[in-house]
């Protein structure tokens, strides 16, 4: 009976085995990938292939996440790998060639994980919200600025709807939308996928034509930088006293705070928070997507000391804020689940409304942002 039961257990582990070295093969090239890469793959089990040519190498690795799983190499100096099945959505990745850390070859690059390094997308459930469609489309512009405050030239990048351009004189409400750490301006627009979020919640008149701001959450004074260590931020201010003004400025926007939204994800939506509490002359709606462990952790807050007790009074806020918006995924790991846990009991505590949506599936990703954004963006300057 023992020998069975062992021969049972080995046939079981080798058709375990078998199964994680025999993929489905119906892989298809990514989204992501450069013009006429055929590599990287990506299956109907969420599965990704990569290959890369390095004849003289002795061992690489596909890296997503940190995971990293083992390449072998072909006759031609080509190795090919393949990871277990991820989560749909996108996703950083690497490949490591005897040791080096390096981008893959055959994708577009993105700004994440405070590097440039490619990018994989597993296609999602529900991507048509964010997939380019045969719709009106609007306008992705860089702005070009300098700061007096940074002593240095910036850049936000600007989404105009797609009927802007019309000579009508048409004014039209801001969203002033913030990444994450780590990453830049240029992410809600690529990999946020921002821009053809909107465009098809327009086309489906689920959400108002608006502007979308997206600014790089990193600021600093000269005069802080040259003292070493971590100089304090000063995006607030940057933000607050040119940015919005210069927005104004060369835009048809309306400029009262009614039609003045602002959003971020994880560390973004922590700068956000405290840049509405801190301006609330300025803004009448805030989303949080995935809000940061600077947000209060205990169960019991002090609304006297956070944030100088700007949730002291739930009716004055209320009266304020127009759209109160709260986002995360459910697979979130530490700390963000209590973070935001305990941002909402402080929230009720003090009879503050607020709105509160979760991400089926999705953790600390870009696909729990895209769709915080599908739905915050459906509430926004509406009656």
């Amino acid at each position: 009976m023992k020998n069975l039961l062992a021969i049972g257990v080995i046939f079981l582990m080798g058709f375990i085995g078998f199964a994680q070295v025999n993929p489905v093969e119906d892989f298809k090239p990514s989204e992501t990938n450069q013009p006429g890469r055929e590599y990287p793959k990506v299956n109907s089990e969420g599965r990704v292939r990569a290959s890369i040519s390095a004849p003289e190498a002795q061992k690489v690795q596909l890296d997503i996440g940190g995971v990293q799983y083992e390449m072998t190499k072909n006759t031609n100096g080509f190795w090919v790998g393949e990871s277990a099945p991820q989560d749909e959505g996108f996703h950083y990745y690497q490949l490591n060639v005897d040791g080096a850390l390096v981008p893959d070859p055959g994708t577009k690059y993105y700004y994440g994980a405070g590097r440039w390094g490619s990018g994989i997308e597993i296609p999602a459930s529900d991507s048509e919200k964010f997939e380019l469609k045969d719709v009106p489309h609007g306008t992705v512009s860089e702005k070009l600025y300098f700061s007096n405050i940074t002593q240095a030239w910036r850049r936000c990048f600007v989404y105009t709807p797609p009927d802007y351009g019309k000579a009508d004189g048409t004014r039209y409400p801001v969203l002033y939308l913030q990444h994450g750490s780590f990453e830049d301006q240029t992410g809600w627009a690529s990999q946020g996928k921002a821009n053809l979020t909107l465009d098809n919640l327009i086309a489906s008149k689920k959400a108002v034509p608006m502007i979308i701001v997206m600014d790089n959450g990193y600021a600093y004074r000269p005069e802080d930088v040259n003292k070493g260590g971590r100089p304090p931020s000063a995006f607030e201010e940057v933000l607050v006293n040119e940015v919005i003004p210069m927005i104004d400025e060369a835009y048809r926007t309306k400029s009262d705070r009614e039609n003045r939204a602002i959003a971020g994800l994880s560390m973004g939506a922590n700068q956000t928070m405290r840049i509405l509490m801190n301006h609330l002359d300025k803004f009448a709606f805030y989303g949080g997507f995935s809000g940061t462990s600077n947000y209060p952790k205990s169960d019991k807050i002090d609304t006297k000391t956070f944030l100088n007790g700007a949730f002291d009074d739930g009716n004055a806020i209320d009266e304020k804020i127009k759209v109160f918006w709260l986002g995360l995924g459910t697979k979130e790991p530490d700390p963000f689940p209590e973070s935001v846990g305990a941002f909402r009991q402080m929230l009720n505590d003090q009879d503050i409304q607020h709105v509160y949506y979760e991400s089926d599936g999705t953790a600390h990703e870009w696909l729990t942002w895209r769709r915080s954004l599908y739905e915050y963006a459906q509430l926004l300057f509406k009656n």
